[in-house]
């Protein structure tokens, strides 16, 4: 079997990067088949719909897509205005998910991607043999399907990172998960905000949904007495930990770091610095005890928010030949540009389908799971990735080549690999976006004695 035109292409998840490949694709008149996991499209993103966004609905459509809608009637929403995950879903994935129609499948869950009739191993005759796509049904039932190409978009939602320090399980972080979360919680939702409402929460995490758990959670506390956060961070703490402020310019990203600046200077929440979770314990009472790898214990919590990021199920590429950085797990000519421990102020370069391809060719990683572990992804960036892409499959490397991404600065200076450091000084006095940093002091928990520090910003510098 060799590969034809008339194969489809695969795009595997749903979500705002594949069904804007979809899109894309329909617009170079070749035929996409969506493999969605979940029971509905953006399945992963109704999993936040409680969570805003801080782009504008201006910032989160897709052009292909929205030519794609435009037959329909569909109306675009105020692009001034801020959509929350669920708005983003109803408003927009979903339409955009009926506008294609049977070229969505659902419930298709997919276990394994290879060449036909080869595994990783075999040289001969590789390149034109046609992917095949393994998948499984709602129903449990096993199915497979041909391919020209592949762009997985299948993000990176299912696999958190968890609480310990060194990329693996905190001792006893699985025996906790009763009490452990891995999602910013839905505190409107009365049944979720019993839990937390009147209890001590600790927060793991020091990005967007750090900020947002700790925002919602001071909102709590104002109405139920007894509501406190402890804020774990493995770096210290600088007037850049918060974000840009109003450096950034995307305004609203830039409040989120304000609000949770707000939550600890209101004591609403205490902040545990140069941390790092080692084991997770129950006391006397049944309530939770962090360990520090410097052996500190901090006082009991009843809960455990873990925000520490995600990371790529990369499981079912196994018998692809994709090359990936050894740290970031992204494409390999793509990590340099988004590496936390060097990338700085400024924007991400422009890229597309070359910094996403691998010597296993017609397989594309896109949209959060082509960023692996970086935690600077924004939706627009997804959206010129995929037009890109398609643009390389359907044979116009000229479009495909002709990238251009600009992405807006948090106003925030980053480290060079000092970020994890909690004694470490701020980043060179030389910045290249707001002025250094000045400390910030807050309180701390009960049983941590580390002072505030002066420390660089956080990974990613000035697009986290």
């Amino acid at each position: 079997m060799t590969i034809t035109a008339d194969l489809p292409v695969v795009v595997i998840g749903a979500g705002p990067a594949g069904l804007a490949a979809a899109a894309h694709l329909v617009e170079r008149r070749l035929q996409p088949l969506v493999l969605e996991a979940g029971p509905a499209a953006a399945s992963a993103v109704r999993d936040w719909s409680h969570v805003r966004l801080f782009s504008t609905w201006g910032e989160v459509t897709d052009p292909a897509a929205e030519k794609l809608l435009a037959p329909t009637g569909w109306t675009k929403p105020d692009a001034t205005t801020y959509p929350s995950g669920g708005d983003w879903a109803d408003l927009y994935l979903q339409p955009l998910a009926d506008a294609l129609g049977d070229r969505v499948r659902l419930g298709a869950t997919v276990t394994g991607v290879s060449r036909t009739g080869r595994d990783r191993i075999v040289d001969a005759d590789r390149e034109s043999q046609p992917f095949v796509v393994h998948f499984t049904t709602a129903d449990g039932s096993e199915e497979r399907v041909f391919a020209r190409a592949v762009i997985d978009a299948s993000g990176t939602w299912g696999t958190p990172s968890p609480a310990g320090a060194s990329g693996l399980p905190a001792l006893g972080e699985e025996k906790a998960a009763g009490r452990i979360t891995y999602r910013v919680p839905d505190l409107k939702d009365p049944a979720v905000r019993a839990r937390y409402a009147g209890k001590r929460t600790a927060v793991i995490g020091s990005g967007a949904s750090a900020f947002t758990a700790l925002a919602t959670l001071a909102d709590v506390a104002k109405g139920e007495p007894g509501t406190h956060a402890v804020w774990i961070l493995r770096r210290g703490i600088s007037g850049s930990t918060f974000g840009g402020g109003a450096a950034d310019e995307l305004p609203a990203r830039g409040a989120l770091g304000l609000a949770a600046k707000a939550a600890v200077d209101q004591g609403h929440a205490d902040a545990v610095t140069g941390f790092r979770t080692e084991a997770v314990e129950r006391d006397a009472d049944g309530r939770s005890v962090l360990v520090g790898e410097d052996g500190r214990r901090l006082d009991p919590v009843d809960e455990i928010i873990v925000l520490t990021g995600f990371r790529p199920d990369l499981s079912f590429l196994s018998e692809l030949r994709i090359g990936l950085d050894e740290r970031l797990q992204a494409p390999v000519e793509l990590a340099p540009l988004i590496d936390p421990n060097q990338h700085s102020c400024g924007t991400v370069y422009p890229h597309g389908h070359r910094e996403l391809s691998h010597r296993e060719t017609g397989i594309y990683l896109v949209g959060m799971k082509s960023y692996g572990r970086a935690p600077t992804f924004l939706a627009m960036t997804g959206y010129e990735q995929v037009r890109s892409v398609a643009a390389a499959i359907a044979g116009d490397i000229e479009s495909a080549d002709r990238v251009e991404l600009t992405l807006p600065e948090t106003g925030v200076c980053g480290g060079a690999g000092l970020y994890d450091d909690p004694s470490a000084g701020e980043a060179d006095g030389g910045g290249c976006c707001a002025p250094a940093p000045a400390p910030v002091q807050i309180g701390t928990a009960a049983s941590a004695s580390t002072a505030a520090v002066e420390e660089p910003a956080s990974p990613g510098g000035c697009c986290a």
